[in-house]
């Protein structure tokens, strides 16, 4: 009976393991492979495809054509095979930076089975991998104290609706009674309240510089600027939605006129340091033009302001007082000497006419401000930089 009871157990347990091995696979090969010299090796065992090919931002840079415009999209390079394995090996080594990758398998865009790390940007879905060293190390998890990061509903009492928020509070947040500055951190067009934790690395570069020393601890409230949605695409009651930026309410004064709602939450809830001087706002693209229309149209909420490749003025079939009267508005604002206002842009994004414009209005009138300009577009690359040369200004 003892035997019929072990063999039996020998079968069950090398069942589970064989169902478990075919249920979760196996990768065929090893993709990407770091080598020692920050030379990359993308393959992807596909025996019957014809052409294969790699595209990322790890390659030149290529024009499309779109309905806003020419825009800078990912390059492409081509596999090769042998014995049913594509390969390319970049022809040089990559710069420290986190990338991002896909293949294209006889026209058809799929992620690299051999790699489980993607982030989804809109509705585009990519694998990612690090190239450690310099900056890069910031977008790191390091061995340094901890951050908590939460998801946090809210009520919106100017659009009616709860909504939910992206928290992070620095670490020995919930063992102390000390009070912190706050930081509002908003996204671009498409984007939502994980963009910046996700994309952007915001944590990782946060934990890292308060843990050097360069950057003050303080709460950093990562808001949802799409004001007809609750929640980021599949997490609220839309469900499933697919993600687009073709969305309403984001460009024509909704969420500008309903921020001091996150603002009266954040001050009630967390233990914050609620006047003008203990807050920042920034944003990227139309987190900046976000950023640049609070900021005036509420002069003494916040004390730091940041426009990252920022949009300006909206679309001249928008109409609302939120955009009337803009040089008064930023007159009463300078007037009110900010600690800091900091513009940064890529040379080749396709807003820096729009960016100079803007600049040489706030010349002529005299106001100071910081410009941090980089190369490059209209890419998280560029915004994750920013925001590692924003935050050590802020609060001293």
């Amino acid at each position: 009976m003892k035997k019929i009871f072990l063999s039996a157990a020998m079968l069950l347990t090398c069942s589970l393991a064989c169902a478990q091995q075919a249920l979760w696979g196996v990768a065929p090969v090893v993709s990407p492979e770091i080598h020692e010299d920050n030379t990359v090796t993308f393959r992807l065992k596909a025996p019957e495809a014809s052409r294969v090919e790699v595209t990322g931002d790890f390659l030149p840079t290529q024009k499309i054509e779109t309905p806003y415009g020419k825009f800078d999209a990912p390059g492409v390079a081509q596999l090769t095979q042998t014995d049913g394995v594509w390969q390319f090996t970049t022809p040089e080594p990559l710069a420290p930076e986190l990338y991002s990758y896909t293949f294209i398998v006889d026209g058809l865009r799929i992620n690299d089975p051999s790699n489980v790390y993607t982030i989804r940007d809109v509705a585009s879905v990519t694998n990612v991998f690090i190239i450690g060293g310099d900056r890069a190390d910031l977008y790191k998890i390091a061995d340094v104290p901890h951050g908590t990061v939460s998801k946090v509903w809210y009520d919106s009492p100017a659009l009616g609706m709860q909504r939910r928020l992206t928290v992070y509070t620095p670490a020995g947040y919930e063992k102390g009674n000390k009070r912190y500055p706050v930081f509002y951190l908003l996204h671009g067009m498409g984007g939502d309240e994980n963009a910046w934790s996700e994309l952007g690395r915001a944590t990782q570069i946060l934990d890292n510089l308060i843990a050097q020393g360069k950057a003050e601890p303080m709460i950093v409230v990562m808001t949802n600027g799409n004001a007809a949605l609750q929640a980021a695409p599949g997490e609220s009651s839309l469900g499933y939605a697919a993600p687009s930026i073709q969305l309403p309410k984001t460009m024509e004064g909704s969420f500008e006129t309903a921020f001091p709602d996150v603002v009266k939450f954040i001050d009630s809830t967390y233990r914050t340091i609620a006047k003008k001087q203990s807050r920042a706002i920034a944003g990227l693209s139309m987190g900046g033009y976000h950023s640049m229309h609070i900021s005036k149209e509420y002069p003494d909420m916040f004390d730091y302001v940041g426009l990252f490749s920022a949009a300006i003025m909206p679309d001249k079939n928008v109409k609302s007082p939120i955009y009337d009267n803009l040089e008064e508005k930023l007159a009463v604002q300078f007037a009110k000497k900010p600690a800091l206002y900091w513009i940064a842009i890529g040379d080749k994004d396709f807003l820096f006419k729009a960016n100079a414009d803007y600049r040489k209005m706030l010349d002529e009138k005299g106001y100071e401000y910081g410009y941090y300009e980089t190369g490059e577009g209209h890419i998280w690359k560029n915004w994750r930089i920013y925001l590692t040369e924003f935050l050590p200004m802020l609060f001293k």
